[in-house]
């Protein structure tokens, strides 16, 4: 088969699984509506299952991440073997527009953490087609912090003709002008550790010295990407509630994975060996999500022994609340449709773990899981919300009057409903927890505020339609019809509430 075929079967395949589900849910309901309610209740049933599965998981990694929040982690990499100060942190801003308050909280917090400045080089990398804006930007970040770190670097992108515009090109450029600045400085790449941070990322104060004491005490540092907790906590009680609850979901995903390493992608912000990054040839300029894509790469090029290390220590970044309730609420939504169209991870993967160009010498069974993992998870995306919420109700509605008079359907929806009650529990849980991780709240907002935000996760159930299934669907759907329909690189607009 030709490979421009498979290719596009691969591009197909993912939102043609869930379109079949959710109208093979449809047919059945109209057709066998007692089927489609064993189906529905055997899936509903799985989920819980599942949930309290993830629930053990995300238990694990919240009494890790406040067990590591303790640790004075400067004190313990002094005590190592290795000489911490012979290796260099690097980290990456890249910027689109983003206004010069953006830029200067993002260094001040950087100041501010527990990690000496010499051994820091900063990188600022703008876009030519923000010219002015970016120099002016760059101007007055130079001026207030060019001196207070060992190297600050300035770079600016101009598009090439077979790259994609967005944050990967502009940081696959940015890596290329850091190379030039290593070489010349002759500093050994697999003392560099770089950072890959979205412009408005606040690192925890222990956070270099948390990520430090990771690689310099793994077996093989070269081989691992290193992936902190995201919290969205910059502007969290300023946003509304919609837009908070859509955000601590992903920050409860990602704890979640945390502790099934076998399962964890990089996600967003995220930090790597400079050695790794030159042997795979840099961050993908090609494509939307290069963030998760590179672990993909470090894999594929190290035959399989490349692993994402989880790290219980956060990096607090911006929600898309931007004091508009409506805007934010659209911005929310391309921000999901964004991260879900990680689903064009699944054509590559198929192509490099099965297709001509697989690498046979990573195991069989490592590249299913990768391929599972990533299948399983836009398909359930996609899924799952839709189908327990809304359109499982379906053959409940249109079942005959034989059918309504059978004991397993006039059950049902009691049995459903009990489901449903089990899994509050999970929420229930979530909202403790989110709560437990709020940031000291602003002196001019009443107490009454921590009510509104455990009384929000009522509105759950309705986000994880409209920025759960919707735009994963939405996402994979574009994939599939190609062309015009695939998207492209969206920024999320940010500012500072004053």
């Amino acid at each position: 088969m030709k490979k421009s075929t498979v290719k596009k079967i691969t591009e197909i395949f993912p939102a043609a699984l869930v379109w079949l589900t959710l109208l093979a849910v449809v047919i059945l309901s109209f057709a066998r509506p007692l089927w489609a309610i064993y189906f529905i209740l055997v899936f509903v049933v799985y989920w819980i299952v599942r949930l309290f599965y993830m629930l053990v998981w995300l238990l694990i990694s919240w009494f890790k991440y406040y067990r590591d929040i303790k640790i004075d982690w400067l004190e313990k990499i002094k005590k190592l073997d290795k000489n911490y100060l012979e290796y260099y942190h690097i980290i990456e801003y890249p910027a689109c527009g983003e206004p010069y308050e953006v830029v200067e909280r993002s260094l001040d917090e950087l100041l501010k953490t527990h990690y000496p400045k010499d051994r820091m080089i900063v990188v600022l990398g703008g876009e030519e087609r923000k010219g002015e804006q970016f120099q002016e930007v760059a101007k007055k970040i130079t001026e207030k912090f060019g001196h207070q770190f060992f190297k600050l670097l300035v770079t600016v992108h101009k598009l090439q003709p077979d790259e994609l515009q967005g944050k990967g090109a502009n940081v696959h450029h940015m890596e290329l002008e850091i190379k030039k600045l290593v070489d010349e400085l002759a500093l050994p790449y697999e003392k560099l550790i770089v950072s890959s941070f979205d412009i408005e990322t606040l690192p925890h104060k222990q956070y270099f010295s948390y990520l430090a004491y990771k690689y310099l005490t793994h077996p093989n540092p070269t081989h691992a990407s290193y992936q902190p907790l995201i919290l969205y906590n910059n502007n969290i009680w300023q946003s509304s509630p919609i837009i908070r609850v859509v955000a601590s979901a992903t920050t409860f995903w990602l704890l979640t994975d945390l502790s099934r390493p076998e399962k964890l992608l990089t996600f967003s912000s995220h930090s790597m060996s400079f050695k790794m990054l030159v042997d795979v040839g840099f961050h993908d300029n090609t494509i939307v999500t290069e963030d998760s894509r590179i672990c993909l790469q470090g894999l594929l090029k190290y035959d399989g022994k490349y692993e994402v290390v989880p790290m219980f220590i956060t990096l607090s970044m911006d929600t898309v609340y931007i004091g508009k309730f409506w805007q934010s609420i659209k911005n929310q939504y391309k921000q999901m449709r964004r991260w879900a169209w990680g689903v064009e991870h699944f054509p590559w993967m198929w192509e490099n773990f099965f297709g001509q160009n697989a690498n046979k010498n990573i195991s069989f069974k490592k590249r299913l899981q990768y391929l599972w993992n990533q299948t399983e998870g836009m398909y359930s995306w996609a899924v799952a919300p839709l189908l327990i919420l809304i359109v499982g109700r379906l053959p409940l509605y249109l079942a005959s009057d034989a059918d309504k008079a059978t004991a397993f359907f006039q059950n049902a929806p009691r049995m459903l409903e009990n489901l449903m009650f089990v899994g509050m529990v999970g929420l229930i849980l979530n909202s403790i927890m989110y709560t437990l991780m709020l940031p000291t709240k602003p002196k001019n907002y009443s107490w009454c505020n921590y009510l509104i935000m455990v009384a929000q996760w009522v509105v759950f159930p309705v986000t994880m339609i409209i920025f759960g299934s919707v735009p994963a669907i939405d996402a994979q759907t574009r994939l599939m019809l190609g062309g015009k329909y695939k998207l492209g690189f969206w920024v999320t607009e940010k500012k500072i509430e004053k």
